[in-house]
């Protein structure tokens, strides 16, 4: 996915939700990264969350989700979440990082989106625990889109659930990274 590919699904999102909308999934780096590796972007699905009124996220899922018209016109998709998908650091509300998509129609309104910061989206990948989703913090800290140090210190805030397994997996992805533990 691209990131004008994430912005007319943010569109069209929030036109149904007449709503924000928070990118919770892997296509959330394109708003800090927009040219971020391939290996990042494979996915064609982007999870969102309405971000006032999260129960129109059945209608988002609906309307542009798998298997919909939208899909088969653009070949990609919004997954409706609810903001309880996000596993994430202590505090992730308030790093979330805007990314606008501008009407391309008159009379249109502009949307905006409030994508997971790059740090709290590793996070939220490891707590997912599937090995696509360690292969994506790997591969994202090989390029230096994230500091494992910022990584380390935000795996303390994780919900206590998921902050043992965050931990040890963070530990082991560094390391197989090549940064420093």
């Amino acid at each position: 996915m691209t990131r004008e590919e994430l912005q007319h699904l943010i569109r069209a999102a929030g036109d149904i939700a007449d709503d924000d909308i928070i990118v919770i999934g892997s296509q959330a780096i394109l708003a800090v990264h927009p040219h971020a590796p391939a290996r990042l972007l494979v996915s064609m699905e982007a999870d969102v969350s309405p971000r006032r009124d999260p129960g129109s996220a059945l209608a988002i899922d609906a309307a542009i989700g798998d298997v919909s018209h939208f899909h088969e016109s653009f070949g990609y998709y919004a997954h409706g979440v609810g903001p309880e998908t996000a596993i994430a650091p202590a505090g992730w509300q308030d790093r979330l990082v805007p990314i606008d998509a501008p009407s391309v129609a008159r009379g249109q309104r502009p949307r905006r989106g409030w994508c997971l910061e790059p740090h709290d989206l590793m996070l939220a990948k490891l707590a997912a625990n599937r090995e696509r989703d360690w292969e994506f913090v790997e591969v994202a800290l090989r390029c230096g889109l994230v500091d494992p140090e910022v990584l380390t210190a935000r795996a303390d805030t994780m919900p206590h659930t998921h902050r043992e397994h965050v931990r040890r997996r963070l530990a082991g992805v560094i390391v197989r990274a090549g940064n420093s533990p």
